[in-house]
């Protein structure tokens, strides 16, 4: 009783704190504690709900008998849509905070809202080594689903709550994609609900325009309802090698090569200033070294981009094995590093023992809560971005980004790009290998701005046939857009299936010149 009146105190003291500095200052300024006191509880609620919902269909097997009839109802409503007259663009009704890209689109305030409640596993096909997903199944969950069975996917992108519909919509990204290139290269189908109404299955042998059309579009040629995916054996360790390497152009050729070699399951680098890097190789196993095992998913372990510096800081080379699940997910308790931003002492051994099992705050409940204050800060004051670019551009695109933003750490990942049709391929008639550059953090270069600097990113990105990932701010002119994406065939199936009523092009919809 008395450890309850003690919280109850200090909760009475925590408000009247709050109240005196006033709501807005303690978000902008203090934000830790609205993070700390409410925001973390409540993702934990979050997780439980949805996690008891996966277990309690998965129990059923109610998801598959369901399905056709949710299809159905999101049917009805295009045509529901079409007999009012078709006077607004269409788009999914989840709300705009639900999505992990830090954009907040007003769009869906004037555009008529479809529901679209898809969130299930629908088959594991071992059979055919292939996964059929609803869009709003979520990377924690599917590895959570699929991993018990022996299958994992061949890329899965980092943060436990991207969508399969996000990342096949706009793109995603892993260490194993030197391999298997970037999400949309590991599917096999799309289902996708048109601007008539009508379901279709595209496939590379089945409407194929469409299916090569669709990565990107951003919901811009229909409402994607099921996803077929491929699958690969899991194995329970990851064997991973960890080198660090300093000087930029050492950098570049070690994580060029290391990107070259197939035997290497995955490849990713951690660059923590222009001219140190940590560059690490993986390798899928199911022995390990039980001296050598390092659960780094653990919620007291220390933050995985912490941990991989100490390796830079004492010069040293490193072995472990990491369990296949707390490898995939490695960078989700710090967001990358975000989240010392937002919690600074988050990596405190403390802070780690006593509410890292509580880490991290839900992206979605984090955009909620934000404000305009806190929106106009980050948006003037902070940058996350991700841009790809080939990889014999590699130090050039470095030392630019040092020049532009100066921020660390910086994320290396590196992709195989095949030459097929669609809105990203490379420039050239084959398959080339490029890096995904990714920046996320405030900016140390003493002329950002952010407008300025990102248009400045934008067009060297351009220069090097590189491309820009759509969930980030997007500067560039329409112009612009289309000089650095492929819209051939995009723009000729919007013009085929009617799209140009339905849906606003893919530029109105995610660039800040075009966005209402």
């Amino acid at each position: 009783m008395s450890a309850l009146w003690s919280v109850g105190a200090g909760l009475l003291l925590l408000l009247l704190w709050v109240r005196h500095r006033g709501l807005e200052a303690v978000l902008v300024h203090h934000r830790w504690v609205f993070v700390c006191f409410f925001l973390l509880p409540l993702s934990i609620l979050f997780d439980i709900y949805y996690q008891l919902r996966a277990w309690a269909v998965w129990r059923l097997h109610s998801a598959p008998r369901q399905h056709a009839q949710r299809v159905r109802h999101i049917q009805e409503q295009v045509r529901e849509w079409k007999k009012e007259g078709s006077r607004r663009y269409m788009c999914t009704g989840r709300p705009g905070w639900l999505t992990v890209s830090l954009r907040v689109g007003k769009y869906k305030k004037i555009h008529k809202n479809i529901m679209i409640n898809l969130m299930d596993v629908l088959e594991v096909d071992s059979e055919r080594q292939v996964v059929r997903v609803e869009p709003l199944v979520s990377m924690g969950q599917l590895t959570a689903h699929l991993n018990p069975m022996g299958w994992t996917i061949p890329v899965v992108p980092e943060l436990d709550d991207l969508t399969v519909g996000g990342l096949i919509m706009g793109t995603g990204i892993e260490s194993s994609s030197h391999i298997y290139g970037l999400f949309q290269h590991t599917c096999v189908a799309y289902e996708l609900v048109l601007a008539d109404g009508s379901l279709v299955r595209c496939s590379p042998t089945e409407n194929s325009d469409l299916f090569y059309a669709v990565p990107w579009s951003c919901g811009t040629l229909g409402f994607l309802v099921a996803a077929e995916i491929k699958m690969i054996p899991a194995k329970k360790y990851v064997k991973i090698h960890y080198e660090p390497v300093r000087g930029l152009q050492k950098i570049c050729e070690k994580f060029a090569e290391e990107s070259k070699k197939k035997e290497n399951s995955f490849v990713e680098g951690l660059m923590y200033s222009l001219d140190e890097a940590v560059i690490m190789t993986g390798v899928l196993t199911d022995e390990a070294e039980q001296s050598k095992i390092n659960r780094i998913g653990n919620y007291y372990k220390p933050w995985f981009f912490k941990h991989v510096e100490k390796y830079l800081k004492a010069d040293r080379t490193g072995i472990e094995y990491i369990p296949s699940r707390h490898y995939y997910h490695r960078h989700t308790r710090s967001i990358f590093w975000e989240l010392q931003d937002i919690i600074p002492f988050g990596n405190n051994p403390v802070f780690r023992y006593l509410f890292g099992w509580m880490v991290p705050p839900k992206i979605s409940l984090l955009k909620l809560t934000q404000g305009e204050a806190i929106r106009k800060l980050y948006e003037q004051h902070h940058v996350v971005q991700d841009m790809l670019v080939p990889m014999k551009s590699l130090e050039k695109s470095i030392q630019t980004f040092h020049v532009d933003l100066n921020v660390y750490p910086i994320w290396l990942c590196p992709f195989v790009l095949p030459n097929n049709p669609g809105m990203v391929h490379p420039k050239g008639n084959e398959t080339e290998l490029y890096v995904d550059i990714g920046a996320y953090g405030e900016p140390k270069s003493k002329q950002f701005e952010a407008r300025a600097s990102m248009r400045q990113m934008e067009k060297f990105v351009r220069s090097v046939h590189g491309f820009q990932m759509l969930y980030a701010d997007c500067y560039m002119t329409r112009e612009e857009f289309w000089d650095m994406f492929d819209g051939s065939l995009y723009h000729k199936l919007r013009e085929q299936m009617n799209c140009k009523d339905a849906f606003p092009e893919v530029y109105d919809k995610i660039c800040k010149a075009a966005r209402h």
